[in-house]
């Protein structure tokens, strides 16, 4: 397959919940361990965060649900046409390859094009992207996170808040999270959040 199919097929595994060994992961998808890791890193690029855990009992684990943006087409199709094809390849039927060829290459782009550019938005740079991680690690560990919200006069506002998801919408960031201030459920955008902090303090569902 090729490396974006690969990509896809590691994250769709992931997505599981399950915790899975880097060799474990090149079994599956048939390369080498460095590859793994080079996945794992364009997987980050486009803003898809993967957890690692260290030890000889380590691997990686997808820290959270992730939304990939809707175009009209799934990650299973992109992978359908690869098989097809490598079979006209294999094959040598040179009737329908030129063909393929070329749907190939528009669908490959308009997918990691969407997918890329959609997801990093709000994440191209290292000040985002580390609120996103914090974040996201908050998720995992039930961790409440006292952050540094922007309001819209300008001024700064502090609470504390128990993190529940990550989402895309109109190419910025959100975290929906139950604010103990004002007692539900908010959505903040991460382009306002000033400043954030994990707590020790747990927090049930």
């Amino acid at each position: 397959m090729s490396k974006l199919s690969n990509s896809l097929v590691m994250l769709k595994l992931l997505s599981n919940n399950r915790k899975y060994s880097i060799s474990e992961l090149a079994e599956r998808l048939e390369v080498t361990e460095r590859m793994v890791r080079v996945y794992k890193q364009d997987l980050e690029m486009a803003g898809i965060y993967i957890d690692s855990i260290r030890g000889p009992y380590g691997g990686y684990i997808l820290n959270t649900n992730i939304l990939i943006p809707e175009i009209g087409f799934s990650s299973y199709d992109l992978i359908l046409l690869n098989q097809v094809y490598n079979i006209l390849k294999e094959k040598k039927d040179f009737s329908f390859l030129r063909e393929y060829e070329i749907l190939m290459n528009k669908v490959t782009n308009i997918y990691k094009s969407t997918l890329i550019k959609s997801a990093s938005t709000t994440l191209k740079d290292t000040n985002n992207l580390n609120k996103y991680n914090l974040l996201s690690k908050a998720i995992k560990e039930k961790k409440k996170v006292w952050i540094n919200f922007l309001l819209l006069d300008k001024t700064g506002k502090e609470r504390i808040v128990h993190p529940c998801h990550l989402f895309l919408y109109n190419d910025d960031w959100y975290i929906s999270a139950f604010c103990e201030l004002r007692g539900e459920i908010r959505h903040f955008s991460l382009s306002r959040i000033i400043d954030l902090e994990i707590k020790e303090e747990s927090y049930n569902d």
